[in-house]
């Protein structure tokens, strides 16, 4: 029985598909990536915001028309767009067979066998379970990189946000069996583990009475196979001592923080419901650049917010300006339904927003093709990603750049490298986003 497995949105709902293709596989079903030649095809949805919330409806439409022109039997929705509008996908979309909640993918091999045989379901948990099916995950990275969900849920509750809604209260992954995923993904292949939660600096707060996540890292640190560990998502109040010790002390632990601010205006900042202030940003920016001074800091803002002024916005281009981050995403404002700013006043037009976002990634943009240039005859340690197709040439990561999000060092050689070696290089050139690199 033929499998077709789309996976839609972040890098943790990539993780829920990764579990679940391997809990099929264990059953014996045979994954594949045409459409034509799929019995079952599951759609893992996301719906954070608008945008994703139409690509995920509008995967799911283009998926149900393989049951009038191909060999399709079963067509199954998970994620978050199943654990919101369940009960909507099955009226509006009647080919749709089974829907599985954000808490509910453990049940996916139950799913599909029920739809096989016209038992179609809807199978919601409760939001704040936790599944820990005892599966191999499938690794779609290609094998050299695996993320590691280390806990699901929030508990912020930010004003734009809907994730606590569909996924539930902060809940930690046992560190133990963290570790034993760790090890299981190291003996696939994998060197590179990159950490992610809704957020990763409260780690372990529920299950061991403090923040843990420097204590996670350590133990990670000791798995064998293990080159790189590199944390996504930390928000900036939650950052302490213990993790920038951590962070000095390991060396396989990257000098790469993702710090997620969203706004540097004092009003917004208080209107989004975050824990920060202006200034303490800048204090634990300038923290960490001194106490980590190769460190290399993500982040995204958000333009458009309601009620935002042009003076507002201003004042987040000169942050940018002045705070030089290393990376940084802009998303423009989406209105969620369920979520407190969606019915705040002074709604900000949607190309005022699209105007905002294009002017501060105009800046970074600049600021980024600086730093780059800075890079030129430096000597570099590179993951390799692959071949670039008929050139002597490669393509490849440093510390600085986490894959699909951040930028890439082209190497030119006429050596054989493997996808997933390390390799020291020389940056002889600088594109806007990329480097130009040549083997040492």
């Amino acid at each position: 029985m033929n499998i077709l497995f789309i996976s839609l949105g972040c890098d943790k709902n990539l993780v829920d598909s990764e579990v679940m293709l391997g809990l099929l596989d264990a059953k014996g079903y045979q994954i594949v990536d045409d459409e034509t030649m799929a019995d079952v095809i599951v759609v893992n949805t996301c719906c954070f915001i608008h945008d994703a919330k139409e690509e995920s409806i509008q995967t799911i439409l283009d998926m149900a028309r393989y049951k009038t022109e191909g060999r399709l039997k079963a067509l199954i929705v998970t994620g978050c767009l199943a654990q919101r509008y369940q009960e909507e996908i099955q009226k509006e979309i009647p080919e749709v067979d089974a829907v599985l909640g954000t808490t509910s993918y453990d049940k996916i091999v139950d799913a599909v066998e029920g739809a096989l045989v016209g038992n179609g379901h809807m199978e919601l948990a409760d939001v704040n379970a936790l599944p820990l099916p005892d599966s191999h995950r499938m690794v779609t990275t290609g094998g050299h990189y695996a993320y590691l969900k280390i806990a699901e849920g929030c508990d912020k509750h930010c004003t734009y946000c809907i994730i606590p809604k569909i996924r539930g209260n902060y809940r930690s992954v046992p560190m133990d069996r963290l570790v034993k995923e760790a090890e299981e993904l190291a003996e696939q292949g994998v060197k590179e583990l990159i950490l992610v939660a809704q957020e990763t600096t409260l780690y372990g707060r529920d299950l061991y009475g403090e923040k843990s996540l420097h204590v996670l890292l350590r133990r990670l640190c000791e798995v064998k196979g293990i080159r790189w560990i590199r944390i996504l998502y930390c928000y900036p109040e939650e950052i302490d001592e213990n993790l920038i010790r951590v962070m000095k002390e390991e060396p396989k632990i990257c000098h790469y923080l993702d710090l997620p601010i969203q706004h540097a205006n004092d009003e917004i900042l208080k209107r989004m419901g975050r824990r920060t202030s202006k200034k303490q940003l800048i204090d634990i920016i300038e923290k960490l650049r001194q106490e980590i001074p190769d460190i290399t800091l993500r982040t995204t803002l958000i333009t458009g917010f309601p009620g935002e002024t042009k003076e507002q916005h201003e004042e987040v281009m000169e942050f940018v300006d002045e705070m030089e981050f290393d990376r940084l995403g802009v998303f423009t404002y989406s209105p969620e339904e369920d979520t407190p700013a969606a019915s705040m006043p002074d709604q900000i037009p949607e190309e005022v927003k699209v105007d905002r976002q294009a002017e501060i990634m105009e800046l970074q943009q600049d600021i980024v093709f600086d730093q780059a240039e800075d890079m030129i005859g430096r000597e570099v340690l590179v993951m390799i990603e692959g071949k670039v197709a008929d050139e002597n040439a490669y393509v490849g990561r440093t510390y600085k750049d986490a894959p699909n999000v951040d930028g890439l060092i082209f190497i030119n050689t006429d050596e054989e490298l493997m996808t997933g070696d390390f390799a020291k290089v020389k940056v002889t050139g600088a594109l806007e986003y990329d480097l130009i690199g040549e083997l040492m």
